[in-house]
Parts: C-alpha cells; sequence; structure tokens
C-alpha cells in the first residue's frame, strides 16, 4: 500500500538562512559590478613615496658608511696589536733564553761550598774574580726575572685587548650587512615605484628634476663666488665631480654618496675630515645664520644630521642628493636647514 505522507517541509529558521545568504550574495554582486577600481597613484604621488624612500635609504646608507669605517679602523688596530704581540713574544722568547743559560751556568758551579772551592782551588785569584761574576750574574737573573713578567702581563694585555677588537669587528660585520640589506629595500621598493610609471609621466619628473637643477646652476652663476683658502679648494674639487653619480657607499674619484662627496673634495684641498654626515656635523665650527655661510662651509640637513653637502653661494648648495640623480646644485630651502659647518 502507497504511503500517502506528506512531504516535509523546511523549517522556518533554514529558509530565513538561506534567503538572508541569497540576498547578501545578489549585493555583493552588485557592490563587484558596482565598485570603481583601484586607481592608479599619480606621478606626484609616486614621486613623494619614491623621496621618502630614497631620504630612508639615506639614513641606512649613513650608517653603512660609519659600520664600514669603523670595520676599516678595527682592522687596523687588530693588525697593529698582532704585530705587537708577535714582536713582543719574540722578545720574550730571547729573555727567556737568557734565563736558561744563567740557570745552567749556577747549576754547574752552584753545587761545591764557596770555601771548599777556594781551598781547592789552584788559582785562588782566578776563583775570586769568578765568585764576583756570579753575585753578578744572579743580579742580572733577578732583572730578567722582572723583565719577563712584564713582558707577559703587557702581551697578556694586548691578546686580551686584540681579542675584544675581533669579536667588535664580527659585530660590524654583522651590522654592516644589515645595513646594506635595508638601504637595498628600500631602493628596491623605490625601483619598483617608479617602475609603475609610464615613459611620458617618467619623462615629465625628469624635465621637472632638469629644470630645477637649471635654475639652482643659474642661481651659483649670479653669485660667482668661488670661495677662499682649503673650504674654497674643497669646493671647486665638488664642482669638478658635478654629473658624477649618486651611489650609495661611494667616495669618489668617480661616484659618490653625500658624505663621501664633502669627505673626497676637503681631502682634495689636503683637509681630512669624518666620513659620515652625522660625525662631519662636529667637524667644526657651526654656523646657524645661512646668511652666514661662506662657499665651501658644509651644510647639514635633517634633525638627525643624515645629508650634507658643500654651500655654493647665493642661498644654493652643491650635493650628491640620492640614487638615480647626480651630483648637482639645488637649493638650501628644498631641504630642512640645520647649521652650516665651518672647517
Amino acid at each position: 500500500m502507497a504511503s500517502h505522507r506528506r512531504p516535509k517541509q523546511p523549517s522556518r529558521t533554514r529558509v530565513t538562512v538561506l534567503t538572508t545568504a541569497a540576498a547578501a550574495a545578489v549585493a555583493l554582486s552588485a557592490n563587484v559590478a558596482n565598485a570603481a577600481p583601484s586607481e592608479k597613484p599619480s606621478k606626484d604621488e609616486v614621486k613623494a613615496k619614491v623621496d621618502k624612500l630614497y631620504e630612508e635609504a639615506e639614513k641606512a646608507t649613513e650608517k653603512l658608511d660609519g659600520a664600514k669605517e669603523k670595520q676599516e679602523k678595527l682592522q687596523k688596530e687588530i693588525g697593529s696589536l698582532q704585530d705587537n704581540v708577535a714582536r713582543g713574544q719574540e722578545d720574550l722568547n730571547t729573555l727567556r733564553d737568557g734565563l736558561g743559560s744563567m740557570a745552567s751556568a749556577q747549576y754547574r758551579t752552584g753545587g761545591i761550598d764557596p770555601s771548599v772551592a777556594l781551598f781547592l782551588s789552584s788559582d785562588p785569584d782566578s776563583y775570586l774574580d769568578k765568585a764576583s761574576a756570579m753575585d753578578q750574574l744572579s743580579a742580572q737573573q733577578v732583572e730578567s726575572l722582572k723583565k719577563v713578567q712584564e713582558k707577559q702581563r703587557s702581551l697578556a694585555q694586548q691578546r686580551s685587548e686584540a681579542s675584544e677588537k675581533l669579536k667588535d669587528l664580527a659585530d660590524t660585520r654583522t651590522e654592516l650587512a644589515k645595513k646594506k640589506k635595508e638601504v637595498q629595500g628600500k631602493l628596491g621598493e623605490a625601483q619598483k615605484l617608479l617602475n609603475s610609471l609610464t615613459a611620458k609621466e617618467k619623462a615629465a619628473l625628469a624635465a621637472k628634476e632638469q629644470e630645477r637643477a637649471t635654475r639652482a646652476t643659474e642661481r651659483v652663476n649670479l653669485g660667482s663666488s668661488k670661495g677662499s683658502g682649503r673650504a674654497g679648494a674643497a669646493f671647486a674639487a665638488a664642482q669638478g665631480a658635478i654629473g658624477s653619480p649618486y651611489v650609495y657607499g661611494a667616495s669618489g674619484p668617480s661616484s659618490f654618496d653625500c658624505s663621501g662627496l664633502t669627505s673626497w673634495a676637503y681631502a682634495q684641498a689636503g683637509v681630512s675630515i669624518p666620513r659620515t654626515s652625522e660625525a662631519q656635523a662636529n667637524a667644526g665650527t657651526r654656523i646657524y645664520s645661512q646668511s652666514a655661510l661662506q662657499v665651501g662651509d658644509l651644510v647639514i640637513f635633517y634633525g638627525d644630521f643624515h645629508h650634507v653637502g658643500l654651500y655654493a653661494g647665493n642661498g644654493q648648495v652643491l650635493h650628491a642628493p640620492h640614487t638615480g640623480a647626480v651630483v648637482r646644485y639645488e637649493a638650501i630651502g628644498n631641504m630642512p636647514f640645520q647649521f652650516g659647518v665651518r672647517i
């Protein structure tokens, strides 16, 4: 006999859930269909982001330069210490050999009572001369022992110092690798952003940069000041580097980062200044008024002193700006001026 049971009706709760889900799906589809595609950033927005990345990369570059400078200094100090230790060990070995000879001589002659030796001697005068020599030899031995002890202490101290510097060198190399990776990461991000621009947009940005550099050059030429003394000679050397590319960690003669340019320029004038912009900020007399700056003075930018250039006169600075740019003139007002430094 066939069953005449009524089919089971879906529960009210299930119907509500299904209806809600269907409505949500329809709404989502409508939103997707009506949503505006994500807008591509304008070339000016890209430029602002790239400039920020370049600034961050330059901060890391100055830290990188500092680590490189510290590494070179440590390597020289370690080399000097190791040479001193080697020479000291040779001196110590010589002292020990001398002590050994004295000890052997005493052993050979020290087994007979002096009064018996004198009684048995066929030449009492000769014996007395030898006895006097033995007293002198004993005094020399005491002095040699003191020298051996002093040399051992000195060598132990130098070895300990060399060991500490080797550890410091290892830490510095780790920091160097970290900073290099950080710089490369920032530059990679910047390049990725630049690659998102069209050829027309890239050309427009390049033209704007060129126009700014041209105006700065014209302003310098109007000032026509060449500077004097060592500062003037440093500025003249930097002028010869105009057009050289910015390369992080480079200090000439064909490429530079910001502090690499200034330290190289002053070296051409026979003046040694520190390698990093932060250290250069403390390398001379600070000049807080822009109107008091003279051609060739260092110009420090940003609150953490991570950028430096050379004052070019007439409100302009000669500097190595950032990756992708070349050594050029630029208005001081384009960056946050802190102070000048007169070397």
